[in-house]
């Protein structure tokens, strides 16, 4: 509720009687406008008395959560408010707007956790415009209280992961780099490349001679594939339709435990590298 008050509102009656339970009021007519001089939107609540300074004082708040309490003469009202209780009242029955103890329950509750020069608050579902405010400090402030992960400060160490450095100066970096494994591709005879090969090293073991073809447009720039002969009988590199495989002295590993390498360089093109002969 948002409560609602007025120093010019001027006393009015009960035009006819009512009950304990009603849950309107009718006031004189045409005094609803000096007794609530002001305009009450659903949800504002205003506090009056009927027979005030009675025995039969009762507090009701003039209040309706979906429309403006007010119609004409007729105030929907809250019955048996500020602790007292709803009771019957006679028609012609004292009617004014007055400031309780609930009020002023509510006023201190307000100020109690109001922002203030020198209070101490926690903000929630709140939003600083830095544009419109000054936030002041020293770093060593600002590195302490920005202590999520989302953050990076000059002082802090951070892990930065999917983030673009542009014309950053690296002052004496220390570069650890990954532990790495290959992945091996065993076979027992001859054998054509797959696009699965790209960093594995294909080992080739067998008594006979096992070439390993290269195919066309399997492989892209920059793929790289390492082979090995295992086995006594003799392997080459074995160009696919449209390939092209650049090498010196040749296409043949040398002898058995020869290890070498292909690199594509353009599509179906390679270079050969390794303990390869003629």
């Amino acid at each position: 509720m948002t409560r609602q008050y007025s120093s010019t509102s001027i006393n009015t009656n009960l035009f006819g009687a009512i009950g304990a339970d009603d849950t309107t009021i009718t006031v004189t007519a045409g005094t609803a406008s000096t007794l609530i001089p002001l305009t009450l939107a659903a949800g504002d609540q205003f506090t009056l008395a009927i027979d005030p300074d009675t025995a039969s004082e009762e507090i009701v708040f003039v209040y309706s959560s979906t429309t403006n309490p007010v119609s004409g003469s007729t105030l929907t009202v809250l019955r048996g408010q500020s602790g007292t209780t709803k009771r019957a009242h006679l028609s012609n029955a004292a009617v004014k707007h007055v400031l309780t103890s609930n009020d002023l329950d509510y006023f201190a509750t307000g100020v109690g956790s109001a922002l203030t020069g020198s209070s101490t608050n926690t903000l929630t579902n709140k939003s600083i415009a830095l544009s419109a405010n000054t936030v002041t400090g020293t770093k060593a402030q600002f590195n302490t209280a920005m202590t999520d992960a989302d953050f990076a400060t000059l002082d802090g160490s951070e892990t930065f992961t999917n983030k673009t450095l542009t014309s950053p100066t690296i002052n004496t970096p220390v570069i650890t780099f990954p532990v790495s494994s290959v992945a091996i591709n065993s076979q027992t005879g001859a054998y054509t490349l797959a696009s699965t090969d790209k960093s594995k090293l294909v080992v080739v073991t067998s008594s006979s001679t096992a070439n390993i073809t290269v195919p066309p447009s399997v492989f892209s720039q920059g793929d790289v594939v390492f082979m090995a002969r295992l086995g006594a009988g003799a392997t080459s590199l074995v160009a696919g339709s449209g390939v092209t495989i650049s090498a010196t002295p040749g296409l043949v590993f040398r002898a058995q435990n020869s290890v070498t390498a292909i690199i594509c360089t353009a599509t179906n093109t390679f270079i050969a590298t390794g303990d390869l002969s003629a």
